[in-house]
């Protein structure tokens, strides 16, 4: 660790000196987003963070020093921010609440839609991500693409691509009508894969998913100040292998649907009123009937529905800019498995997993900056949310209560919130130091979940409706800066969890699972601390070249000291960008260092230092207002064989990949 700070130290030094001599430019970063942006699916430009344009949602959030994200297979990583699991985060996609159906977190909420879909992806971190639910490592919320009014009145793009290492096929096409009154947009993509290939070119089965999406959008406006805006995503994934765990999906479908009401009032303290009111569906469905030898044959089917809303109000008077927002949402999680005997006459074992739980929630949430001079101003944030867990199940209620007999059908909880920050803003730089307190309760698995098997360290896992609400106590120190030539940006983000929810063997229990070792009950270690590092860079090498580089790490210790499990070891991204006129080159080293100082007591083995290298080339044609984008590139180009932390049960990562992406936009 002390080596550690050092190398960042000397890096950070290093950084000002280098600012230092470009503080003479006078780009102002006034109008600069505050909060961390990752821009996505932009077909039409040769700007993309990533080498493959048309790569899915997962490798964009993967960019991002602040996201690592889980593997268990090459469909529907899980995002990890500032080194927490999604039970700590609140992802949402335009402000929408959105809960996954699978027990086993094969479902994230970023598996249910897609680059098409995405503008970008806004990441808040701690209490500061509080707008939209109760959260310790912050929130992302993902932007609708969206062309507005008075824009061309006719615009889109057709794409196809083509990956080498599992003979992924992607095809899709987005339209976009804009009018003075009236705007659409319409996009659709498929992706087809086959099993992937590690490096030196072996197989991993049960890697191949398929995958579509069809998005609408449309608004019409009411008079020069109001508008409405209606929004449909419907994503449907079949045939989707996780090589890293003992069952796959068949199928993984959701429907989610949206009004929004818009005002913009003309001489007024109000600047913006939006309504939104929503519903989606989820279906989840895991099965082992493609694997050809197992101990008991299994089916796991989940659902959920949510109904819910949000009116949020931005404003101005005077020295303050604010806004306010009330929400609320219902959800239901029903989650069933079912073993099938093998011996004739003998009745299937079926149990419910996720016991149709009912989550009531709604939150007040208030944001004012103050501006005490050009340069300084602070931003307060508070909010209360009010949930209410209800098991509607008599069945799954009498389940839980073998363990919990004194357990009550319902649950209420009340999860306070609030952060503050002081900022100062130059020509080039802004800083922010910022403090926070915030409370989250259980996630439905970790309160009510019943026999989850967690195939990593194999053990089965049973929720506690008795936990307490996990509490946590946040600093965050972050510094921008940007001249005509270098962008860099830094922040630190550390957390200290009260009653920190982890599971515990419990010898008491039996294990329902064939070959799990034995049982883990969700309780609560007094406290905990995480530390989450970040450093972005990027450097105008005249014209036509630039360098940008990467580094990011994660820490947590219980209070006993025991290592906490999946923080990210030291890692790092080095690239060189060439661009001229319509022609681009690019190439990069990613790498890490190992995962020495794992957790074996949560099922953890560690993973070697790693580095891989890539490389790519885009060509872009124009013509009568037309454009032809090619763009292809090799991943891995070494082929190297290696794994990382964030990779479940060591599942070895893609080898060389070479990939060609067409675009045509018009």
């Amino acid at each position: 660790m002390k080596y550690l700070l050092l190398v960042l130290t000397s890096l950070l030094t290093g950084m000002t000196e280098l600012m230092g001599q470009h503080a003479e430019h006078k780009d102002s970063i006034a109008n600069q987003q505050l909060k961390e942006v990752v821009v996505i699916g932009q077909l039409s430009t040769n700007k993309a963070k990533t080498m493959r344009v048309l790569s899915s949602l997962d490798n964009y959030l993967d960019e991002s020093v602040s996201i690592d994200m889980v593997k268990r297979g090459a469909y529907a990583w899980e995002p990890m921010l500032n080194g927490m699991t999604t039970e700590r985060s609140v992802i949402t996609i335009d402000g929408m609440r959105i809960y996954g159906a699978c027990t086993d977190k094969m479902d994230p909420v970023t598996s249910y839609v897609d680059i098409t879909n995405l503008s970008q992806a806004k990441i808040s971190h701690g209490q500061a991500g509080a707008a939209s639910g109760a959260t310790i490592a912050g929130s992302i919320d993902f932007m609708r693409k969206k062309s507005g009014f008075d824009k061309e009145p006719l615009a889109g793009n057709i794409f196809t691509g083509l990956e080498s290492s599992n003979m992924q096929k992607i095809t899709g096409a987005s339209i976009h009508h804009s009018a003075n009154r009236f705007f659409s947009d319409l996009d659709f993509i498929y992706r087809d894969a086959g099993n992937y290939k590690t490096g030196g070119g072996e197989e991993v089965p049960w890697s191949q998913f398929t995958k579509y999406n069809l998005s609408a959008t449309t608004g019409y406006k009411l008079d020069s100040s109001r508008h409405i805006e209606t929004s449909l995503i419907f994503d449907k994934a079949t045939n989707v292998g996780y090589p890293a765990l003992p069952m796959d999906v068949s199928l993984a479908q959701a429907l989610i649907a949206s009004l929004s009401y818009y005002y913009h009032p003309v001489k007024s303290i109000i600047s913006e009123w939006e309504t939104k009111i929503y519903y989606n569906t989820v279906k989840h469905i895991m099965d082992d009937s493609k694997r050809p030898d197992v101990p008991i044959r299994m089916d796991m089917p989940g659902w959920t529905k949510t109904t819910g809303f949000y009116s949020k109000i931005n404003g101005r008077f005077g020295r303050h800019s604010w806004n306010t927002g009330v929400s609320a949402h219902i959800n239901s999680s029903l989650a069933e498995m079912t073993m099938f005997s093998d011996t004739p006459g003998e009745k299937d074992m079926f149990m419910l997993t996720w016991p149709d739980v009912n989550t009531v929630y709604g939150n007040l949430f208030v944001e004012d900056r103050l501006q005490w001079s050009a340069a300084w101003y602070s931003e307060f944030s508070g909010g209360l949310g009010f949930q209410r867990n209800t098991v509607r199940s008599e069945f799954g209620l009498s389940s839980l209560r073998i363990f919990y007999p004194a357990m009550d059908k319902g649950k209420n909880r009340f999860l306070p919130a609030w952060s503050f920050s002081i900022n100062r803003k130059t020509i080039s730089w802004l800083h922010t130091l910022r403090i926070g307190y915030g409370e989250r309760a259980p996630s439905v698995s970790e309160g009510y979940g019943f026999y989850l098997f967690n195939s990593a360290n194999r053990f089965d896992y049973i929720g506690n409706p008795f936990l307490e609400n996990e509490r946590s106590l946040e600093a965050g120190l972050s510094s921008n800066y940007r001249s005509s030539r270098l962008t860099v940006k830094m922040q630190a983000n550390y957390f200290h969890i009260l009653d920190y929810i982890i599971g515990r063997v419990d010898a008491e229990f039996a294990p329902m699972t064939i070959g799990a070792q034995g049982v883990k009950v969700y309780e609560q270690l007094s406290a905990a601390d995480i530390l989450s590092l970040g450093l972005e860079a990027n450097y105008r090498l005249g014209e036509m070249f630039e360098a940008n580089t990467g580094f990011s790490y994660k820490f947590g210790r219980s209070k006993q000291g025991d290592k906490l499990p999946m923080m990210q070891p030291f890692s790092y991204l080095l690239g060189v960008i060439f661009r001229k006129q319509t022609f681009t080159a690019e190439a990069n080293v990613q790498g890490s260092a190992a995962y020495a100082d794992y957790s074996p007591a949560f099922g953890e083995t560690p993973a070697a230092a790693y580095y891989t290298v890539n490389a790519s080339l885009g060509k872009s044609f124009s013509f009568s207002g037309q454009r032809l984008r090619l763009k292809t590139g090799v991943e891995n180009l070494l082929d190297r064989n290696y794994t990382t932390f964030a990779d479940w049960n060591r599942i070895p990562r893609m080898g060389r990949n070479i990939f060609v992406n067409v675009i045509y936009s018009f």
